[in-house]
């Protein structure tokens, strides 16, 4: 395994343990966040872990294209409850994300450090974040990484009321121009969605 140091670099994917597991260090500068990403590498930690880097084989994805919307979920869409905006609540999207708890999950991998660094490649315009309303109060959302490149990578959402973080992701998929939505791993909730695992190989070639 490879420790990162100040230097601008990242050992080669062949390397990644089964799991994905690249590196292990390093910081969460815009110069090496925009560095991995471009290359289909994303930091996944906890708390009191150090940054550990991956790039995972398969690739968790979903085309576009492919996207499933339930005959339920048309009728939620259909309903109007909900209003979504883009880049309205960047940074409190991600500390929503960061306090949802999860099934298995006893603490945050959205650390402080996390949305610090998120937020400044937002500011960049490279970080976008997907708000979903109900009666003009903050009810889901997503965020993730646009490098220009026709590729988003998502990175989380949350859901404060039922079917939220669907309206958000399935209005986001519906009416952007992206080849592909890099999903990272595997999830039921976005394989019910349509999301599909590919090789690494496969992934690298979109990016």
């Amino acid at each position: 395994m490879h420790f990162l140091t100040q230097d601008l670099w990242f050992p080669d994917y062949s390397e990644a343990s089964a799991d994905g597991l690249l590196a292990i260090g390093g910081d969460l500068s815009v110069e090496r966040l925009l560095f991995a990403y471009e290359y289909g590498i994303f930091p996944w930690y906890s708390q009191d872990e150090p940054i550990l880097w991956w790039s995972p084989d398969p690739r968790f994805v979903l085309f576009p294209e492919k996207l499933k919307v339930s005959k339920s979920m048309r009728q939620v869409l259909r309903n109007k409850k909900f209003n979504v905006t883009v880049n309205k609540e960047f940074k409190t999207v991600m500390q929503s994300c960061s306090r949802i708890k999860r099934e298995g999950q006893d603490e945050t991998w959205i650390t402080n450090d996390m949305i610090e660094a998120y937020v400044k490649l937002h500011k960049l315009g490279y970080a976008k974040s997907i708000e979903v309303w109900q009666d003009d109060k903050l009810v889901g959302g997503l965020y993730g990484v646009d490098l220009g490149n026709g590729v988003f990578c998502g990175e989380s959402m949350f859901s404060k009321v039922s079917n939220a973080s669907k309206v958000g992701f399935i209005t986001f998929v519906q009416h952007s121009n992206y080849k592909l939505i890099d999903c990272q791993v595997h999830t039921n909730h976005l394989e019910s969605l349509g999301a599909e695992e590919i090789s690494r190989a496969e992934f690298l070639e979109y990016l």
